[in-house]
């Protein structure tokens, strides 16, 4: 399993926190995007797009329904192949 650097990582959350409308204190790694920030599906898609287009990578669509919060999106990310 790939690790995302500490620098990935932070961009990573605030790409997220940017798109959800949140302060960065007020998600943690295993906070639900859904159930605890209210997320819906086109946010999700906003995060995966934003995602793909900061680090360059692609990320299947089948992918979405795992992002469910920090821990798993830095997952997808660091497992994403580079375009």
């Amino acid at each position: 399993m790939s690790t995302l650097t500490e620098d990935r990582r932070s961009a990573v959350k605030e790409i997220v926190c940017d798109i959800l409308e949140l302060d960065e204190d007020q998600v943690s790694d295993t906070s639900l995007f859904i159930e605890d920030h209210g997320a819906d599906s086109l946010r999700a898609i906003e995060i995966l797009a934003s995602l793909e287009k900061e680090f360059g990578i692609t990320i299947d669509q089948s992918e979405l329904s795992e992002m469910v919060n920090l821990e798993r999106v830095y997952q997808v990310v660091a497992e994403a192949p580079a375009r």
